[in-house]
């Protein structure tokens, strides 16, 4: 009754649903190294906005919605959430990990596809974090929250190896109690940069703890020199890069222009780089009308034909949809490289988190 009732809140018709326990779609997973039995669906979904109000506008009044989308990533084989106990504007923070708990909680599908959910939440290095024990606090926090046992992925959040390198042993030494004591079942890393990467891979492996995952801003807006060497050392080391921000916080949708940008504080980043994307722009829009595809879904598979993992952000069940088109299908190697040569041709790029280590 309640999920019919949001249905007809946010005007969506059911038919143009069927629910994970009457279709039950298998998409190929991958499996993660040293993460057990863990495998996740080739995309994920991001949650920053659910919760941020700054950048993503969120309202409470947006859950129900919420709550559906959801449940169509899991009926369309879709098993990998990425949050973090950070996101969220004021008293709504962690909120995204509140929301997956109770999505999590109400689902009525089969036992087995709930189970087979894998949340990669990612813990602020915050500075009053300064003791391994901290972050497992931490991280008992996050799985009350999420009302899970286990933690499908447990990633740093970021290095603080540029301003506090004092502290990133803290951040390593929780990580490995995490999983050393079961709560997390896979550990990961956000924004780190080659160098750092190499080092946590090498002192997690004296620790007995595999590195599973390698989160960075990873696009055809990001293909600098630091996200291919982390990429050829994740290749190398049999990590998997999970993409985040697969289209450049919208740049990619081919929504946008210069004349036509989005309310909020992304205005101020669009003004200074959409202008320089137009090759970019044009390459993906041919590619997607020969393909029968959108632009959003060429921009995202890319990533996928990359190898990578992206984590296309969602807030509405229109954006779940049309990223769930990215599935299913490979660019061609002339396409990647038409894309690529007009990537780099584009003079506008991605500015580089400023979390980011070397």
């Amino acid at each position: 009754m309640a999920m019919a009732m949001a249905m007809a809140m946010i005007k969506i018709p059911c038919s143009s649903f069927s629910w994970p326990w009457q279709q039950n779609s298998k998409l190929p997973k991958v499996k993660l190294l040293g993460g057990g039995s863990v495998s996740v669906s080739r995309m994920g979904f991001g949650t920053w906005a659910w919760g941020n109000q700054l950048v993503w506008g969120y309202q409470p009044s947006m859950d129900a919605e919420l709550q559906l989308l959801f449940n169509l990533a899991l009926d369309n084989g879709i098993n990998l959430f990425d949050t973090a106990d950070s996101y969220g504007t004021g008293i709504l923070n962690a909120q995204s990990e509140k929301l997956l708990g109770t999505f999590i909680t109400q689902f009525q599908g089969p036992p087995q596809i709930r189970d087979n959910v894998v949340i990669a939440t990612k813990f602020a290095a915050y500075p009053w974090r300064l003791t391994p024990n901290q972050y497992v606090n931490a991280c008992r926090s996050s799985l009350d929250r999420l009302q899970i046992d286990q933690i499908g992925i447990a990633q740093l959040h970021w290095s603080t190896a540029n301003y506090a390198p004092f502290q990133d042993r803290a951040l390593w030494d929780g990580l490995v109690a995490m999983y050393d004591k079961g709560l997390v079942r896979a550990v990961g890393v956000s924004n780190y940069g080659p160098k750092q990467l190499l080092k946590i891979h090498d002192y997690l492996k004296e620790r007995g703890v595999p590195l599973s995952t390698a989160q960075v801003q990873f696009s055809l807006l990001s293909m600098g020199e630091d996200q291919v060497e982390i990429k050829n050392i994740c290749d190398s080391l049999g990590i998997r890069v999970i993409s985040y921000s697969p289209l450049g916080l919208g740049m990619l949708t081919g929504k946008y222009s210069p004349s036509n940008l989005p309310r909020g504080p992304r205005s101020l980043l669009f003004r200074q780089i959409i202008s320089g994307i137009e090759p970019l722009l044009i390459s993906l829009k041919e590619i997607a009308q020969k393909r029968g595809k959108t632009v959003p879904q060429v921009a995202i598979n890319w990533c996928i034909s990359k190898g990578t993992i992206p984590i296309p952000g969602v807030k509405s069940v229109k954006q779940a949809k049309e990223n769930l088109g990215a599935l299913g299908w490979k660019l061609g190697a002339s396409e990647m490289d038409q894309l690529e040569y007009a990537a780099r041709e584009s003079p506008g790029k991605m500015i580089q988190n400023v979390f980011q280590t070397r």
